[in-house]
Order: C-alpha cells, then structure tokens, then sequence
C-alpha cells in the first residue's frame, strides 16, 4: 500500500478544505483569504501561470483549487478569451466564487478535485503548498499525483507552481511543502511532454512549471 492510500486521500482533501475554510472566514474573497500575503503576489502567480495560455485565440481552461475564482478576474482583465471552469474542495469557497462571477459566460464553479471535462488547459496555484500536518511522503506523492490530474484534464498543456526547495531556511515552516524544482521539471519533462519549462526568476519564494503538450489547443 502506498503512502497516499494509507494515509488517506479522503481524509488529506478535508484538512484541506477545513484550513482555507478558515482563511476565507478570516480574510474574506481576497489574495490573505487564499492564503497568499497580498495581492501583488497572487497576481505575480497569475502572471507566471498565463504565460502557457494563448493570447491570439479562445480557448478552455480547468483551474484546480480555484478558491473565489481569482484567477478569473486576471483572465478578463488581461483580455483573455477563456471558457473556465474552476474546481475546489472547498464548498464554500465554491459559493464565494460563484456569488462574485455567477453572471460572466462562459464561467462555471464546481466543488470537488477532479474537473468533469478535458479542457485545453489545466493550471493550479498554491495546492501544492499546505501540508499541515501530513506526512512528508504521503504529500509528495500527493503532489505527484496532483500533476497527474492536471494532465488527464488537459489536451495542450498545464501549469502549476510550489514552493521551492531553495527557500532560505530561516524562512521555512513545517507545515509547508518545499519541493525540489530539478525533480518536479525531470518528472514533467519525461512523463508528460516534451516541452516543458520552469520559471523560477520572479522574485518569490517559489517556482512554476509549463508544459505544453505535443497537441495543441
């Protein structure tokens, strides 16, 4: 039995749930409700995690673990033509996001982890960060098979971004999943796709992988 199954994925998803549960009732639909220090870097995020999207044409997007549909909002004012969908555990979450973008067509929020379509593109921000008490190594492999996820629900390509492993050590939580980017970027580039790109210059604590599929949008 691997580590993920006995730990339980059930019971990994709702102490999920239950902390950013809490950060929205703290914080509200906002970048702290998510759990990211401001807004500057969430958008900085956003930036990193657009740069898979094409800009010249339309196209689907899954964004898993989308919180109130931050993501969304960045996409409109970047003038990005996107059918989404945003999935998260988080019901509550869920109901924020469709109370704050309900009427945008072409917008749809679901609870859950796993999209119910196959969209051109699949990105995630932040869900791999979080591990709270979890054990190192059901983590990682809950990682693992989050980037999984994201590939089955994508036809071109995926995105998504983690703490670094290079983070001053001074700075670093036991509660926080710090990954090693070199095996996150060798797992993509021989699994996934051939083209695949990693991000890390952009100033946080943090990187992003691109992976753009043989198939495209």
């Amino acid at each position: 039995m691997n580590a993920i199954d006995a730990h339980g994925r059930g019971e990994l998803l709702e102490r999920v749930r239950r902390y950013y549960d809490g950060k929205l009732r703290e914080h509200g639909a906002t970048a702290r409700g998510v759990d990211w220090p401001s807004e500057a870097s969430q958008r900085t995020r956003f930036v990193q995690l657009a740069g898979l999207l094409p800009a010249d044409r339309p196209f689907t997007v899954n964004d898993v673990g989308c919180g109130y549909g931050g993501l969304v909002e960045f996409l409109d004012a970047a003038g990005l033509s996107a059918d989404y969908l945003g999935m998260d555990v988080s019901a509550t979450m869920v109901e924020a996001a469709r109370r704050l973008h309900g009427t945008r067509a072409l917008a749809r929020f679901e609870t859950g982890s796993m999209p119910d379509r196959v969209a051109d593109y699949a990105v995630a921000s932040g869900i791999f960060n979080v591990r709270l008490d979890v054990p190192a190594d059901a983590w990682a492999e809950y990682v693992r098979d989050g980037i999984d996820l994201l590939d089955r629900c994508s036809r071109a390509g995926f995105a998504f971004n983690c703490l670094t492993a290079y983070s001053d050590p001074q700075r670093m939580r036991d509660d926080l999943h710090y990954a090693d980017p070199c095996e996150l970027f060798d797992l993509c580039k021989r699994r996934y796709a051939r083209n695949v790109a990693l991000l890390h210059d952009y100033g946080l604590y943090e990187f992003t992988i691109l992976v753009r599929k043989e198939t495209h949008a």
